[in-house]
């Protein structure tokens, strides 16, 4: 007997920010460790003439995106580091 959950595929994950600097991610990611925020690190693959080599995409739950967004804010702010702001429905295809 089959269970109703196991053909439901979820994908509530948004892409929160792109960072650059391995020094600002390593930050926001003690941040939401200690806040305890889930997320995960999205390396894009490179491209022949991309430009971003060393970026990554930190992606969060979508009900944790605004703490998550004032923690990588408040962050950003005091430090001094350049992140874009995505806001955007993740890709994952996980199954």
């Amino acid at each position: 007997m089959q269970s109703l959950y196991t053909t439901l595929k979820v994908n509530n994950e948004i892409e929160l920010c792109e960072v650059a600097d391995m020094e600002c991610k390593m930050l926001i990611e003690r941040e939401f460790l200690w806040n305890h925020i889930s997320y995960y690190i999205r390396w894009p693959k490179p491209s022949l003439f991309g430009h971003k080599r060393n970026t990554c995409i930190i992606c969060v739950h979508g009900d944790a995106s605004e703490f998550a967004e004032e923690i990588v804010r408040a962050i950003c702010d005091e430090s001094g580091y350049k992140v874009r702001f995505l806001f955007k429905k993740s890709q994952n295809t996980y199954l």
